[in-house]
């Protein structure tokens, strides 16, 4: 069986060199690289990952923690890192938290024993300051979700913007009473702190007064939105319109609100966020917030790698565009 030091006699360069092509370092010339890869095809040498690990080399996978990979956007997201990964010779570990604590720091924990080499974060779950001690074991990225100082590069959308739009394209088409759903109205920092301000902010420059009772919490599911409907039609004075925090929500307010007799966007206008495959399938279609979810996915495994190879590099916030995709339902 061919080995390292076969590849390095035939390419006529040191075992450094070839380990550092076989790792993907970025910093080998590409004359070099094809020497390496001519090499290693002719003797058909294949690298071992685990004697790879085994030596404290670089090793080839990623962890992505996700809250919940049933959510389409969430597996969109991991399809677009996975795939991103794969062609830069990475491996990915699917780690779906369901949004507990303890399930969370139990996959950070694959830092410590060595089992990825970092960690890209799509949802936080605990507090900042007891993620950041992991960071002494190895690499953590924040995509999607992100904390509002430099600890850890973040792949970021403007989240104030998007729920902004979103609350001011209901009152461009009349609307005075929006109702607004979120995932934690109590956040301190990240994107829920941020869309709610976004959401204020739309509606204070109307001089419309938000209703508490038209304000729904920690609302995630299509199951969440059907009992966000019901809820609604038990009050005597109803929203017109309602910005929800997400197409699955959008569509389980929409479903349930089909079979109670209501007329969309006649009755009741609805905007969600994501641009989910669900915001076309859904009738009428759904207007929402496009979040560039293969653009994020690409960029996270760019940026980590890139900490791998360098583990000094500059601590910075990588924002995304995001924008109003306008349909049927408003």
């Amino acid at each position: 069986m061919p080995t390292i030091s076969d590849v390095a006699k035939l390419s006529g360069l040191s075992k450094t060199t070839v380990s550092r092509v076989i790792n993907n370092h970025s910093y080998v010339s590409k004359e070099k690289k094809e020497l390496v890869m001519k090499a290693m095809k002719e003797l058909n040498y294949t690298p071992n990952p685990s004697a790879r690990r085994l030596r404290g080399n670089l090793t080839t996978i990623l962890g992505v923690i996700v809250p919940r990979i049933v959510n389409p956007f969430f597996s969109s997201l991991v399809n677009a890192i996975e795939q991103a990964a794969y062609k830069k010779g990475y491996q990915v570990l699917i780690c779906q938290s369901n949004e507990d604590k303890a399930k969370e720091l139990a996959f950070l924990n694959l830092l410590k024993t060595k089992q990825v080499d970092g960690v890209i974060m799509t949802s936080i779950e605990n507090d900042w300051d007891v993620i950041e001690s992991y960071r002494e074991y190895g690499s953590i990225l924040l995509c999607n979700d992100y904390v509002n100082q430099a600890v850890v590069p973040m792949i970021r959308l403007d989240q104030t913007k998007g729920a902004y739009l979103g609350a001011k394209h209901l009152i461009e088409r009349g609307h005075l009473k929006i109702a607004y759903c979120t995932g934690g109205l109590f956040d301190e920092q990240g994107k829920g702190k941020d869309r709610n301000q976004g959401f204020q902010k739309a509606l204070h420059e109307a001089g419309i007064k938000i209703n508490p009772k038209w304000i729904f919490i920690d609302q995630h599911t299509i199951e969440d939105g059907k009992q966000v409907i019901k809820q609604i039609l038990e009050m005597d004075d109803r929203p017109t319109a309602i910005f929800t925090g997400s197409d699955e929500v959008a569509g389980g307010i929409m479903i349930g609100a089909k079979e109670r007799g209501l007329t969309i966007p006649d009755d009741l206008a609805i905007i969600g966020f994501d641009d989910q495959p669900i915001a076309e399938i859904l009738d009428p279609k759904l207007t929402t917030i496009r979040q560039p979810v293969d653009q994020m996915g690409e960029k996270s495994v760019e940026v980590i790698i890139e900490m791998l190879d360098n583990p000094e590099m500059e601590i910075k916030s990588y924002e995304l565009p995001i924008e109003l995709i306008v349909r049927q339902s408003t």
